[in-house]
């Protein structure tokens, strides 16, 4: 890592052209590329898939995707009066002679006339494309919208909702990344003392990685299922996690130079010591992200990817962008006031013929032991110290009342009531519920092989039955392929899409009435359709999730093992991380299910929690607590080394004072490592917390759950988790924390994260932070005997 450094320090030039060359050409590839993003939830072995297989096979038509239009009246206006019908037939034909519609059923012909609901107001057209939605385009989309709208007057109002409406809604660009940016900006300028510059290396290498990895995800749609929110959610990630590891780097490269460090020397000694906690961390995060290719859904396959992507690029900007950066900067990596600071004590040293002793110079100019902020943080890991017990219970009994409602978790897929009401498919989600019931936003599709008229009665019983079924609303008559091996109807549910009486629907049609039709029949009933889709994925990540979920742990579990030699503290670091998630997912559930709070964040409506986020955001939120436990442990690990070093055992010594000396120096390292962290850490998690919450901005109902759940985890996370629960049980734990079995250590490899100083390369005035010089205010280096 430290030649790494070096080369990019003193290559400065050369690697920030290679990185703007890099951007220029990925740029260069997406726009002349374009994306292809692909939102097929397709399941292999389910329900649903074999009911969209059968349609393509025996109704190509039909098996396109199906939006509606929906026209309401203003005031005391009638859908059936001759102005309206007259505007609303003009707009729909003008739509049916646009590219792609297959077909558009108008609400006044003799067949669709339930289209027009009792009172009259409401009356909606269905168009069929012929493609796909995940092959439908932005533009082509936003034409129809556009062209329906025509008919929009002062006695109708004209709404469209559909898979592709939602998704052109979706891709609206939003204020959240600024906000972000912003908010982020804000916290690295109180962290480096209001140093401009420095301020903006983090924010700086985050964007090179983002700009990279949003290009890098266009091109990659090309070549897998890449979800059109997939870049959302990377940018979402990487801006996170990329400004962070520029904090960790950036910060422990002034700290070196204030400690007298000449500037290749400090650049070398961050990329040697939180360099490998960034590549460590980047990596855990990328092994969780990829590790969803385990589950087999080509969806997530997609997602997990892009984010991925994007976390590595942010790793390759940290460790080779911003040394060459810090190169450039040089002195101006500090505020004016720090250098003016530095220089007087200095000067004051060379008359008092006196080394500089590594101690932190505040702004005012004179030097202090530590800043206000480093006492701040002795005292706080002093508490935590003290009443480690109460901490520890308190703590943990706070973070599991936080994760009491995901006993009440339920996957599915949100419904357009979540939109916001500005939205036009939230307008004709409410329109259709209420002219018509909510069940006819989400409408289930029967599609059925028949091999003879034996088949089609059996399949007009079954819809005759199903007519009379609790929770059916309408259903239509059936209709056979053209080539006659296929029938299909339509059964409108009398709830919404996200409703858990839905769900039970269509089980109640699976497991009890389809099976009952079939029974002695050659008949074979496949349900499908969006809700139909969505109730199969929600089961099968539901199914699949336990599996991941241990994976990810235990390679998490036996990586920990090799960086701290430690039994104990990996499995109280995964133990936690998995915690943080309940934690995360418990909110969530509170939030957006059930609607505690939601007005405070701007909630348009609450419904299930999306079915991949729980997979999604595990991957993330488990490679961000880990990034703050290495991130921590490492400096209580260092400094344990450092002080067994100092305090090691004489020979005859008494076994009782020994084992006293152990705990004690335990509990020393801890507190010392929790005080050298504790800002740093506040203020990661600051960012995170901010960055994640600007993307509950916008109204997005997916990217709020997901904004919401990673800030709010982690700010459990380093609130009460690292800050509190963490040393705290590491303190009851004792020297144990440090020890590994002999059999485990000769298998294990060495992974070390912080490492030795890194000797001088040119002159070096002083020595760098936690390089084992010891000042009068770290307190007695001795137990008391």
């Amino acid at each position: 890592m430290t030649r790494l450094a070096r080369w990019c320090f003193g290559h400065r030039r050369l690697v920030l052209a290679a990185w703007l060359l890099i951007l220029a050409v990925a740029l260069g590839a997406a726009r002349a590329a374009g994306s292809s993003f692909d939102n097929d939830l397709s399941l292999p072995g389910t329900d649903s898939q074999a009911a969209v297989s059968l349609l393509s096979a025996h109704f190509p038509k039909a098996a396109g995707e199906s939006d509606q239009i929906v026209f309401r009246t203003r005031g005391a206006a009638n859908i059936a009066t001759p102005q309206v019908k007259t505007v609303v037939t003009a707009a729909l034909a003008k739509v049916a002679a646009l590219p792609h519609i297959a077909s558009v059923a108008a609400p006044y012909t003799a067949p669709d006339a339930d289209q027009i609901s009792h009172d009259g107001t409401v009356a909606f057209a269905r168009v069929t494309w012929d493609l796909q939605p995940t092959r439908i385009t932005t533009a082509e989309a936003r034409h129809v919208i556009q062209v329906a709208r025509s008919a929009d007057s002062p006695s109708v109002h004209v709404s469209l909702g559909g898979a592709s409406i939602t998704n052109t809604e979706r891709a609206k660009p939003g204020p959240s990344i600024v906000v972000g940016v912003v908010a982020a900006l804000l916290i690295l300028l109180v962290v480096f003392g209001g140093a401009i510059l420095p301020t903006l290396l983090p924010l700086l290498a985050a964007a090179f990685a983002l700009i990279a990895g949003s290009s890098a995800i266009s091109l990659l749609s090309h070549v897998l299922t890449v979800a059109g929110a997939s870049t959302d959610l990377a940018v979402l990630i990487g801006l996170g996690v990329g400004v962070d590891y520029g904090l960790f780097m950036v910060s422990r490269h002034r700290s070196a130079v204030r400690a007298g460090s000449t500037y290749e020397d400090a650049a070398a000694e961050a990329a040697n010591t939180s360099g490998r906690t960034v590549l460590f961390a980047g990596m855990t995060v990328c092994v969780a992200l990829l590790g969803q290719f385990a589950l087999g859904v080509s969806f997530l396959d997609g997602i997990s990817t892009a984010a991925a992507v994007t976390v590595a690029l942010t790793v390759a900007t940290s460790l080779t962008l911003l040394p060459a950066m810090l190169g450039f900067l040089g002195p101006k990596v500090l505020s004016r006031r720090e250098r003016t600071a530095i220089a007087a004590q200095r000067e004051q040293n060379e008359q008092d013929e006196t080394p500089l002793n590594g101690t932190i110079i505040e702004g005012g100019g004179v030097p202090k032991p530590r800043t206000k902020r480093r006492q701040q943080a002795a005292r706080w890991a002093q508490f935590v110290e003290n009443h480690r017990l109460i901490t520890a219970l308190g703590s943990l009994a706070a973070v599991l009342l936080i994760a009491l409602p995901v006993f009440g978790l339920r996957l599915g897929s949100s419904d357009s009531s979540t939109d916001p009401r500005s939205w036009t498919t939230r307008q004709s989600y409410d329109a259709l519920a209420h002219g018509f019931g909510p069940g006819f936003n989400g409408p289930l599709q029967l599609a059925a092989q028949v091999n003879g008229p034996d088949d089609l009665s059996a399949f007009d019983r079954l819809l005759a039955t199903a007519t009379h079924t609790p929770g059916v609303a309408a259903i239509t008559p059936a209709a056979a392929s053209p080539d006659g091996h296929a029938v299909i109807a339509t059964i409108y549910p009398a709830t919404s899409p996200q409703d858990d009486a839905t769900v039970a629907l269509v089980n109640n049609l699976r497991s009890t009435l389809i099976p009952q039709t079939e029974h002695g029949t050659g008949l074979h009933v496949h349900i499908g359709g969006r809700t139909a889709s969505a109730i199969d994925f929600a089961n099968t990540l539901g199914g699949k999730l336990p599996l991941f979920v241990a994976v990810v742990v235990i390679l998490a579990f036996i990586l920990l093992m090799a960086v701290f030699r430690s039994i104990l503290i990996p499995l109280l670091a995964s133990l936690l991380n998995l915690v943080s998630v309940l934690a995360a997912l418990g909110a969530i559930t509170a939030v957006f299910t059930r609607g505690w709070g939601g007005g405070l964040i701007g909630l348009a409506g609450t419904g299930p929690v999306e079915a991949f986020l729980p997979v999604v955001m595990f991957s993330v939120l488990f490679g961000l607590s880990m990034d703050y436990e290495v991130y921590t442990v490492s400096r209580m690990h260092e400094e344990w080394r450092l002080l067994t070093q100092e305090n090691a055992a004489e020979p005859g010594e008494d076994p009782d004072y020994g084992r006293r000396r152990a705990v004690w120096l335990n509990h020393r390292a801890v507190t010392l490592g929790q005080q050298h962290s504790t800002q740093i850490i506040a203020a990661a998690a600051g960012i995170m917390v901010l960055v994640f919450g600007s993307f509950l901005i916008g109204g997005h109902h997916l990217l709020q759950e997901f904004g919401f759940g990673l800030g709010f985890s982690v700010f459990i996370d380093a609130l009460l988790l690292r800050s509190l629960l963490l040393p705290a049980v590491m303190h009851l734990i004792g020297p144990a924390n440090w020890r590994l079995p002999t059999t485990l250590a000769g298998i294990l490899p060495h992974l070390e994260i912080e490492t030795a100083p890194v000797p001088a390369h040119g002159s070096h005035t002083g020595t760098g932070t936690n390089t084992g010089t010891r000042n009068s205010n770290d307190g007695d280096r001795t137990p008391s005997q």
